[in-house]
């Protein structure tokens, strides 16, 4: 079958799924292959959950009613994504980075969508699956869409953007992380500005700090509006209180949003709500009402402490970035709690110790979790979640803000109903 086939049957049954437990009726799922799973087992089972169609790499089972062959269910995926894409013409901004692309992509996406109908990335569906189904998601409604290109290995972003052709780029910077995969520095920075190179082709836009030399460096002759301390769109940070305050055009942004450098993923989705002219008291109201979830910069009240959860992920950048701000954090009491650092390869061990020297430097109370920190450091450092929650019940914590965050494989949100 032509993807321009698979396409028709779409617009008919436009619900696209590849787990067979999450089916909408009538709707494709795709049997999606992989190193350690084979969707091709769980095919029979989405028809019976309710799916109008099964895409199939197992020709067995393509020549049943309701099958539909292709010999790489994922391509077809994603060819049938980019075929959508085009159909549509919608705008689509692309954005990455190291650090702060999913904070930045809900800020502009609440920007855009107080005048326009905005689609976007939801969740962390920002790989190569992932960017698929957001594209099937838009609708002709949508006057423009934000698609989250993540990456961990070189080529990556180059291979999303041919899936999602973006006409707007955005690199949020470029710093140390999943280096097993990229190797170094370089091998980062490499990776990251595929999507400006695409750009660049594809004669399209990119939205810039100005305020930062790397990104500037590798985006000479590219077509670009800038924001920053020094860009067409600037501000001042009001205050180091623990929520980030902003001076923008004589307005006050009040933001929920903790640690200053919050300051340019805000900038950020300000530049570009201006560039599509929504009205800056819309600009305003939207930056000012965003309260981040899912384990990202949010603050937590318990009976004891005050939290700032920031457990998502972590990277060398995103971890000395929000310990530095942290110490400018106004409470009398404060203490980090901090998890390891994973995928870092042959970097690990000297990235933890330079974690653990800068709240030394700070003199941060501190408690780390995680067996890299455990391998380095024996005071207050914990192999699991468990160890702490033993310790503190032993040594409660109260009347403290508490800074807690890790990688994502660490969970160091299990700690808050503890705190």
């Amino acid at each position: 079958m032509e993807i321009s086939e698979l396409y028709k049957i779409y617009l008919k049954h436009p619900n696209v799924s590849i787990d067979s437990r999450n089916i909408k009726k009538n709707s494709i799922f795709f049997s999606i292959k992989g190193p350690n799973f084979d969707g091709n087992k769980y095919a029979k089972q989405a028809i019976l959950n309710g799916a109008k169609y099964a895409v199939s790499s197992n020709e067995k089972l393509a020549k049943e009613n309701n099958f539909i062959f292709f010999k790489d269910s994922l391509k077809a995926l994603q060819d049938l994504a980019n075929f959508h894409r085009r159909e549509l013409k919608t705008p689509i901004i692309g954005i990455t980075g190291t650090n702060g692309k999913t904070t930045s992509k809900e800020l502009i996406k609440v920007c855009l969508s107080t005048q326009m109908n905005t689609a976007y990335t939801k969740g962390n569906l920002n790989n190569h699956i992932g960017v698929p189904l957001t594209l099937l998601e838009i609708k002709s409604s949508d006057k423009i869409a934000i698609i989250e290109m993540g990456a961990n290995h070189p080529k990556e972003i180059h291979e999303l953007c041919n899936i999602a052709e973006p006409n707007y780029g955005i690199i949020t910077n470029i710093g140390l992380a999943h280096l097993e995969g990229f190797k170094s520095f370089e091998g980062v920075k490499k990776t990251k500005k595929e999507l400006y190179d695409y750009i660049k082709s594809n004669n399209g836009k990119i939205f810039i700090n100005s305020d930062d030399v790397v990104l500037n460096e590798i985006s000479k002759d590219i077509d670009k509006i800038s924001y920053g301390l020094k860009g067409n769109t600037s501000a001042v940070i009001e205050s180091d209180t623990s929520l980030l305050k902003i001076n923008y055009k004589n307005h006050i942004i009040k933001s929920n949003l903790s640690g200053d450098y919050q300051f340019y993923n805000i900038m950020l989705s300000i530049c570009i709500a201006n560039y599509f002219g929504i009205k800056t008291s819309n600009i305003v109201s939207a930056v000012s009402l965003y309260i981040p979830k899912n384990n990202r910069s949010q603050i937590i009240e318990t009976e004891k402490n005050k939290i700032i959860l920031d457990a998502y992920n972590a990277n060398p950048s995103s971890m000395k970035a929000s310990i530095e701000s942290f110490k400018k954090n106004p409470a009398a009491n404060k203490i980090c709690i901090l998890g390891d650092m994973l995928e870092l390869g042959d970097y690990s061990k000297s990235e933890h110790k330079k974690i653990i020297n800068q709240v030394s430097k700070l003199n941060l109370k501190s408690y780390f979790i995680g067996s890299i920190f455990k391998s380095i450091l024996d005071i207050n450092t914990f192999t699991s979640n468990k160890e702490l929650i033993k310790e503190i019940s032993v040594n409660p914590i109260s009347g403290y803000t508490i800074f807690i965050k890790g990688s994502r494989g660490i969970k160091l949100e299990e700690l808050v109903k503890h705190l």
